[in-house]
């Protein structure tokens, strides 16, 4: 039972990330793995973010869906997880996929704010609206509850049971325009020098500028919210554009683009990032699909897709279905993709915008829970 409930933590680390481009919802872990009612256990459990995430999945009807986790410094010693669960939070915490904080306050609904993200939360955050207008909003705070296979969310208010992203606070925007370093050394959110000393270096996190965190206000200045710090502004962040691989109908996984770094997509590429598919697909897509089969790249706001394969591709102009309208790539050919295109490697495996690519499969998403011992989880029936 260890092994499988070990394989089940590495599947939810897949689905926690604190990159604005990727993060679909907000929660609070302290307050996820205490929600026993959700399978009936024991005090507190980490599997419980993994119901969590797969109601999330359910409710968006996509694969791989992330969410932003904030952490509380006491998680990583709470007894009333096991020594397995509090070395997983740990390492998430050193790989900065949550986000830990000593007094998270009011953090997770300044990040939802930040990055327009709704929040998974049971509290009920009264008086709070003058600060957070779009709490009263629908769908934007919703609160998982036992349902018959697995939670469900119920709208604290405003109606509404689907999780609703809205747009970016301005002072969102702002923030995310930069990237931004952190003076302690090897900050895991904004790994910077390390206060600029000798060994500045050796302390910097290797972290992609484009997938850092929105920082904290603290008085009108951007901080770490971690150490507390005063941020130091690096420069303009790259820029990105975000990707979705829809395969049979059903969006699999987004990734994000930027302008340093072209990101191959195939049914088992070769480079470091790149993005596999072969789980997915049949065995005669297997065939057809090469390893690196396409390559996307960012240039001056455009994205520009390359045929790397042995059997070409073709791109379906404002994702039309009709056979007359694809246009057909040939290997090493290249082309502009316009806001609605969309690339299809094999007849059912598409990319495209992220925001333009919907799921219309009647299959359910992939659950992080499939490996989970009937020990851990006990449902309530339906």
């Amino acid at each position: 039972m260890r092994f499988e409930i070990s394989k089940v933590l590495d599947a939810i680390e897949g689905r926690v990330c604190t990159d604005p481009s990727l993060a679909r919802a907000v929660v609070d872990l302290a307050e996820v793995i205490r929600w026993q009612d959700l399978d009936g256990g024991r005090p507190a459990s980490l599997l419980r973010l993994g119901m969590v995430i797969d109601a999330l999945s359910r409710q968006l009807e996509e694969d791989s869906v992330p969410v932003y986790a904030i952490v509380h410094r006491a998680l990583l010693s709470d007894a009333d997880l096991t020594s397995n669960e509090r070395m997983v939070v740990r390492r998430w915490a050193d790989d900065g996929l949550v986000e830990v904080l000593d007094q998270p306050g009011d953090r997770m609904l300044e990040v939802a704010d930040l990055l327009g993200l709704p929040v998974l939360s049971r509290v009920r955050f009264d008086g709070l609206g003058g600060r957070w207008p779009w709490l009263g909003q629908a769908g934007r705070v919703l609160a998982p509850v036992p349902g018959a296979g697995g939670p469900v969310f119920i709208a604290h208010v405003g109606g509404g049971q689907t999780p609703a992203s809205g747009s970016r606070s301005p002072a969102g925007a702002k923030l995310l325009a930069r990237q931004w370093r952190c003076p302690e050394p090897g900050c895991a959110l904004f790994g910077g020098g390390g206060g600029g000393g000798a060994f500045a270096d050796l302390a910097r996190v290797d972290r992609a500028p484009a997938g850092q965190p929105p920082p904290t206000l603290r008085n009108g200045v951007p901080s770490c919210p971690r150490h507390g710090a005063r941020l130091g502004d690096a420069g303009p962040r790259p820029r990105t554009a975000v990707l979705a691989v829809r395969i049979g109908g059903l969006v699999r996984r987004r990734f994000v683009l930027t302008e340093t770094q072209p990101v191959l997509v195939g049914r088992a590429p070769d480079a470091t990032g790149g993005v596999v598919l072969g789980q997915w697909l049949n065995d005669e897509a297997r065939r057809w699909i090469s390893r690196n089969h396409v390559r996307f790249e960012l240039r001056v706001g455009e994205v520009i897709v390359t045929d790397t394969s042995t059997n070409g591709s073709g791109v379906r102009p404002g994702g039309s279905m009709a056979e007359p309208d694809r246009i057909p790539l040939a290997p090493q050919q290249s082309r502009v993709l316009g806001e609605g295109d969309l690339v299809e490697l094999y007849p059912g495996v598409q990319i495209g915008r992220a925001d333009k690519v919907t799921s219309d499969a009647k299959f359910s998403p992939t659950s992080v829970m499939a490996e989970a011992p009937t020990m851990a989880m006990r449902l309530p029936r339906p």
